[in-house]
């Protein structure tokens, strides 16, 4: 029996979670965890990677104490963020978060030398100002000019456990330096930011094996026989190959930290309505594209939950919310002043107050404001979807996966308000497709038909009926954000 693990870190802590496959059903056991954050050093929000690396290898060093002696390995991560390397292969330093301040007006200053309409037709993705094109077009110019490779997370770390140098796509597409219809470097692109392709290793699909892990550079560390593959390496396109839709009627959210709400799609959409709307086209497994939308997501409650020192969980935070009267304020969640504030919680009663609303006070009026926002940002976002897509038939299930499926007052409140079946689950899903990409590679499955399949068969997930709903509010709602968008 072949064993698999999957790597998976986000923006607040990893996971090493084993699996494998017996019965016609995947298994997964989580057998690792650690903290992951960024902090202020030399002047921005940087990621330890160090210390990253450190804990995958006690990671594995455990999984060998639970007999495990040989296994594949694939690791996802956050999109965007790289390492530089120098000409001898080492970091120059550790590298800057997304989340840090010094793209806040990147933005504005590249449109001034590529409209961005342009930039959208030309890479087909969405505009946000810590990508990585906008990332690099504030790069301290010294700090480049030493640069002889560019890397991103989770290629870096293949890259240290193995030596061997690649930027695998899914991931790749992010960074909107790649043309969406010719998948290659844009030209046009990197002569703007003065840079060559030579920077880059070369593009390589998901499911391609990297190499053994060479332990030989770890003595310290006694590690299982591990051969790493490069799965699709961007958390949400893993997330998205481990959710178990079938047929060609269902979107998706991927709930997490960020919310990614879409369709799976084969040609990218570079339209003025798609750019208008700012929905993305990245790369997806086997040829497909993830055209979706980023929706600031759980973040907002994450941050509600820090900025009260934990006092309350999750948990709690939902069973307060249901006790308060929906539908309070109307709170666009995905205004950049909640990208990265200083207090979130004052944050959205500053937004309330500006905008002459009630203003939330208690922990569950804060919360409820929260689910209630994300919920009605959401069935609004479907609608565009569904109109931007052309669909002749009504999407008629929504998979939500990841972590936020385990909400159960938000994944009702999105039945309700977007009038949709939901299916919820599996939370998972993005270490699940981690495995699965692995599992295709070595043979257990043939593509990913096969392997949502498997999915849907080894996980339980809930499923939301609408129930009826003022279709007022959400009108209401979107007339709101249209207005304070001016």
């Amino acid at each position: 029996m072949k064993n698999y693990i999957a790597i998976d870190i986000g923006a607040s802590s990893g996971r090493l979670i084993l699996s494998y496959f017996e019965n016609e059903v995947i298994q997964l056991e989580e057998i690792y965890r650690f903290k992951n954050k960024f902090r202020k050093e030399a002047g921005y929000e940087r990621w330890d990677m160090d210390y990253l690396i450190q804990e995958i290898l006690q990671g594995l060093s455990f999984a060998k104490e639970k007999d495990i002696t040989s296994c594949y390995v694939g690791i996802d991560t956050w999109a965007v963020d790289y390492c530089l390397l120098d000409k001898a292969g080492n970091r120059l330093d550790q590298p800057i978060a997304y989340r840090d301040s010094r793209t806040e007006d990147a933005v504005a200053t590249f449109s001034e030398k590529m409209p961005l309409a342009t930039l959208y037709e030309k890479t087909g993705i969405q505009i946000q100002s810590f990508n990585t094109i906008f990332q690099l077009f504030v790069e301290e110019k010294d700090r480049l000019a030493k640069a002889e490779t560019l890397l991103l997370i989770p290629d870096y770390l293949g890259y240290v456990f193995t030596g061997k140098a690649v930027t695998e796509k899914t991931n790749a597409s992010t960074m909107q330096l790649l043309h969406a219809g010719t998948q290659n470097w844009n030209q046009d692109i990197l002569q703007l930011l003065d840079i060559t392709e030579a920077l880059f290793p070369p593009l390589v699909d998901a499911g391609t094996v990297l190499g053994r892990l060479r332990q030989e550079d770890f003595i310290e560390y006694d590690l299982p026989e591990a051969v790493f593959v490069s799965i699709a390496s961007h958390d949400t396109a893993s997330a998205v190959l481990g959710t178990p839709g079938e047929g060609a009627d269902w979107a998706y959210i991927s709930s997490g930290t960020w919310s990614l709400l879409g369709v799976e799609t084969t040609v990218a959409d570079v339209s003025k309505e798609a750019f208008i709307a700012n929905y993305t086209n990245e790369w997806g497994v086997h040829n497909t594209i993830r055209f979706l939308k980023n929706i600031m997501g759980m973040w907002l409650i994450q941050e509600v939950a820090r900025m009260q020192e934990y006092y309350y969980s999750y948990a709690e935070l939902v069973d307060m919310a249901e006790t308060v009267p929906p539908f309070q304020q109307f709170v666009d969640v995905n205004d950049e002043r909640f990208l990265n504030p200083t207090n979130m919680i004052e944050e959205l009663q500053s937004y309330c107050q500006e905008t002459k609303q009630t203003v939330p006070q208690t922990a569950a009026e804060i919360a409820r404001c929260v689910y209630d926002n994300l919920a009605l940002c959401y069935a609004a976002e479907l609608q565009k979807l569904e109109t931007l897509t052309g669909t002749t038939e009504k999407i008629c299930k929504l998979h939500i996966v990841g972590g936020g499926s385990n909400n159960r007052l938000l994944n009702q409140l999105t039945a309700d308000i977007a009038n949709i079946e939901i299916e919820a689950g599996p939370s998972e899903a993005t270490a699940i497709g981690n495995i699965v990409m692995q599992m295709i590679c070595t043979g257990v499955f043939t593509d990913a038909a096969e392997a949502r399949h498997a999915i849907h068969r080894s996980f339980d997930c809930s499923v939301h009926q609408p129930r009826p709903m003022d279709p007022m509010i959400l009108q209401n709602y979107q007339l709101f954000i249209k207005e304070v968008s001016k």
